[in-house]
């Protein structure tokens, strides 16, 4: 299975010098297996100590943070060498140990030449932690693209890449794009259902199903055993909550996260401000924030914490939560419900380095995304899940704020390359309204 961020971590590799690399994400999304498998690969050799099956290793901690000392420790507790010049140390799950996350500080001033890794699913929730000391990237569950690398279709693929725009191609890809609305990006749902290819539909489904089920579960686990000073069962309501309040209006989308009767007795977003908080830093949800009136950049200055828009991390887990299923998803085609279009292009944002997003409103439109790009301009992005593009939330926008540039992600096959103010890309390459539209310098 092929990730994208490998090729960020090659580009740490082949620096002079270096600060130790943090992997942050959460949990399953595949952290380990880039940093020991695919990563790895570049080193010739890779020892790997995993804090939460072998909690014995903070021992190699205790006592002195200069790295020597630590090295030693290591090779002491695992009865294996290392050398600093040509192997990689992977740190897995070093949220388990804060003494750990510490000596991240001493590896980065004392030795910028060795490869020192470390991941975790919690990191968001540390106590203190080496601000400056650090490289750190986020991993995302997979993208739509990872997610058609992992098929091997290389015709697909290769239509992809070169952003094919013709009517077998378009059909192929949102054929494949719903079956991704479906098992979502978690790396073991997705090599499941490519595994089972061969395997009747029923099967492959009950598969994927069954690790939703199995995920969603540990999450769960996890609020109680991580919660802190956090009411656990107040970080559930709300993971609850944020799929059913964007499925609670059909073919529209909701404003904003509403928190009346997510949790009894408490109806504030003073009162849950704890638990998204939590969530967001766990990496299990995303915000969006609305604005009104004629937005400028920095689009953050419009930001009020208290009116915000929760998406779910995974559109595949959403799915799940909202026990809609694969023959739902595939029959609805075209005409799927809009909310899940918008959690999918939220979570390919947020994979180019979009996070938070912001949307525009009036009382009467509303613009799902608007975005700035790399000359300042904000960029209206509206999304339509079905082949009926007219938008009038669009012209709205227009007539108000006079963008440039418009873009609508839709379930047709897109404009031209030739249109440039008025851009119509299919949903499947919203990936590519950030990289070609948003960011020019890519």
């Amino acid at each position: 299975m092929q990730r994208s961020r490998i090729k960020k971590l090659i580009e740490w590799k082949e620096k002079e010098t270096r600060k130790p690399l943090l992997i942050d994400g959460a949990r399953q999304t595949g952290k380990t297996y880039l940093l020991q498998s695919l990563f790895g690969e570049q080193f010739d050799n890779v020892l790997r100590i995993d804090f939460l099956e072998s909690p014995e290793m903070a021992d190699a901690f205790s006592g002195s943070l200069t790295p020597e000392d630590i090295l030693s420790n290591i090779e002491l507790l695992t009865n294996e060498t290392f050398n600093p010049t040509t192997d990689l140390l992977i740190l897995d799950e070093i949220g388990e140990c804060q003494r750990a996350v510490t000596s991240l500080k001493y590896f980065a001033e004392k030795a910028p030449e060795m490869y020192i890794a470390a991941s975790g699913s919690n990191i968001g929730l540390l106590n203190s932690f080496p601000v400056g000391k650090v490289e750190q990237h986020n991993l995302r569950p997979l993208t739509f693209y990872e997610f058609l690398l992992a098929s091997g279709e290389a015709a697909l693929i290769k239509a992809f890449e070169t952003e094919a725009n013709s009517a077998p191609a378009h059909t192929k890809l949102f054929d494949k794009l719903t079956d991704y609305y479906f098992t979502g990006g978690m790396p073991e749902a997705v090599s499941t259902w490519f595994e089972l290819k061969n395997k009747s539909i029923l099967d492959r489904v009950e598969a994927v199903e069954n690790i939703h089920a199995n995920l969603i579960s540990g999450y769960l686990r996890d609020f109680g055993k991580y919660s802190g000073k956090v009411d656990a069962g107040l970080i559930e309501s709300v993971f609850r909550n944020a799929p059913s309040q964007l499925a609670s209006v059909i073919d529209e989308s909701v404003k904003r996260f509403k928190f009346k009767g997510v949790h009894e007795r408490k109806s504030r977003y003073g009162d849950f401000e704890s638990a998204i908080t939590w969530l967001d830093k766990c990496r299990l949800i995303l915000k969006n924030y609305p604005t009104e009136g004629t937005p400028r950049s920095p689009l953050a200055a419009y930001q009020k914490e208290n009116k915000v828009k929760l998406f779910l991390f995974d559109v595949g887990l959403l799915n799940h939560m909202l026990a809609i299923g694969y023959k739902e998803i595939k029959q609805q085609g075209f005409e799927y419900k809009g909310y899940i279009a918008e959690n999918f292009v939220q979570q390919e944002f947020a994979a180019q380095g979009i996070d938070p997003t912001f949307s525009w409103g009036d009382a009467r439109a509303e613009i799902e995304f608007i975005a700035t790009d790399d000359q300042g301009q904000i960029i209206p992005i509206e999304v339509k899940s079905g082949k009926r593009t007219r938008a009038k939330s669009l012209q709205s926008y227009i007539t108000k704020c006079q963008p440039n540039k418009t873009i609508k992600l839709t379930g047709t096959q897109g404009s031209t390359a030739l249109e440039k103010e008025n851009i119509v890309l299919p949903l499947y390459y919203a990936q590519y309204a950030v990289s070609h539209h948003l960011k020019s310098s890519r």
